[in-house]
């Protein structure tokens, strides 16, 4: 439960997985590979290696059911893919992985000690990945306004993140009130791909920290790593940042990802953030009575 320590609302701890995700935990990093991967295994199994190796918490995927998640409107828009030119809905069924292809990624994550979860944008996909028993879900920042797959999310008894992208306040309060602050964490966001700093608002962090009392976390898709560390120092609980193997490969999202060095450099330099924030109380550490000692005259 929430609580007021010397004043300050303080937030509550969620379990993900091995994990504990809250206030004095180490932030949950996820690498968000989506559909980096491009309907390629191969691909995705390398994105996995690159976030086991650099130390992250979990990797993030995208599952969609065509037929439901494409707008009838955009079904046969034709356009030019890796693959030739075909249909937007060919494409989407194109990119999505099978039951066989997750059962592997199930296995390799497991073999490579990481977390995998998923985003799913219509209710069969909350069917198909359940299948699997996923540690968390995570509702997009598009659908955070579909109160029927909002239903199907909570029904499953896992712990969500709400993305709060291309929403207004209102709609996130309206959401947040629908599925309740049980098990519930909120992830600040600006759905541009890539997202100017100027339009980042990481200050929005710390306002829903204070307003909701969950967890609130970041999901960024900007261009660079400092301003995610300057979220860390605002208080995100966890990070997200999507990940690619080339940001000039084929895909919508590869140029707002970040490439291996980056990640690694990412996830090394928040855990020195968080160790540097320490809690706010002065004190004089061991290391500075030699100094103190030397230098003080009176």
């Amino acid at each position: 439960m929430s609580h007021s320590e010397n004043g300050i609302k303080m937030t509550r701890t969620i379990q993900i997985g091995n994990k504990k995700v809250g206030d004095e935990c180490p932030v949950f990093i996820t690498a968000e590979i989506g559909i980096n991967h491009n309907g390629e295994l191969a691909i995705a199994k390398r994105l996995i290696d690159v976030a086991a190796m650099a130390g992250c918490d979990a990797v993030k995927f995208q599952k969609r059911t065509p037929e439901k998640a494409v707008p009838p409107e955009y079904a046969d828009v034709m356009r030019e893919t890796p693959w030739g030119i075909m249909s937007y809905l060919d494409y989407r069924r194109r990119v999505e992985f099978r039951y066989e292809d997750y059962q592997e990624i199930e296995r390799y994550c497991k073999e490579k000690d990481i977390l995998w979860y998923a985003s799913c944008w219509d209710e069969d996909s909350v069917d198909f990945i359940e299948q699997f028993s996923p540690p968390v879900y995570k509702i997009a920042s598009a659908c955070l306004t579909d109160r029927a797959l909002l239903t199907k999310l909570r029904s499953t008894g896992r712990p969500i993140i709400l993305s709060t992208g291309m929403s207004t306040y209102d709609e996130i309060k309206a959401a947040v009130d629908f599925l309740g602050r049980t098990d519930l964490m909120i992830a600040h966001s600006t759905s541009t791909y890539p997202c100017p700093p100027a339009e980042l608002n990481l200050r929005m962090i710390q306002t829903l920290r204070h307003d909701f009392e969950v967890p609130v976390g970041y999901s960024g898709h900007e261009v660079g790593l400092q301003t995610t560390y300057a979220a860390v120092v605002l208080g995100a609980a966890f990070v997200e940042r999507h990940i690619t193997l080339d940001r000039a490969m084929w895909g919508s999202d590869q140029a707002a990802s970040v490439e291996p060095g980056g990640l690694l450099r990412l996830v090394r330099d928040i855990r020195v953030i968080e160790q540097a924030i320490g809690d706010g109380v002065k004190r004089v550490y061991d290391s500075e009575m030699k100094a103190r000692q030397r230098l003080r005259r009176s």
